[in-house]
């Protein structure tokens, strides 16, 4: 958990520092991918753990479409099953608020597009926490990709 705050804090930093009297940002048309760094709870515990890939489509040098899907240290999608223990619902609160997480990912990737494409300009979602520094970082690393090189 202390990586990821820190990490967000990092983030947070460079982008203001990157704010202050710079010109605007042009991108190249495309799709570009970016996945975060993987996260692992402090404790070791299976809650939380996993990495997100950011889809980012530039069109007319705007970002016309985005995604963000977030996955298992395996490589397993966290979709209508995350947060379930051998296929069916052990915990009824665990897997709510792991499918609260999921369903956040969708609102990121909406509002970045909504936003003008600034990723720290999105909103955290309660319980959705560690998504969004997941997606910030993720989003933030595909937009690099497509920045125009002046």
């Amino acid at each position: 958990m202390k990586r990821m705050l820190i990490a967000a804090a990092a983030v947070m930093a460079l982008s203001a520092l990157s704010g202050c009297g710079s010109a605007p940002v042009s991108y190249n048309d495309g799709t570009y991918e970016a996945r975060s760094a993987e996260y692992i709870n402090d404790d070791g515990s299976e809650d939380g753990n996993g990495y997100g890939i950011v889809k980012i489509t530039i069109s007319g040098g705007v970002i016309s479409d985005c995604t963000f899907t977030t996955y298992e240290l395996d490589g397993t999608e966290k979709g209508e099953d995350y947060g379930k223990k051998q296929g069916s619902i052990a915990n009824k609160d665990f897997y709510n608020k792991a499918q609260k997480a999921v369903g956040a990912c969708e609102k990121y990737a909406e509002q970045l597009v909504l936003s003008g494409g600034d990723p720290n300009s999105v909103d955290a979602i309660s319980g959705a926490t560690i998504n969004y520094g997941q997606f910030v970082e993720a989003a933030e690393n595909a937009l690099a990709q497509a920045v125009k090189k002046e």
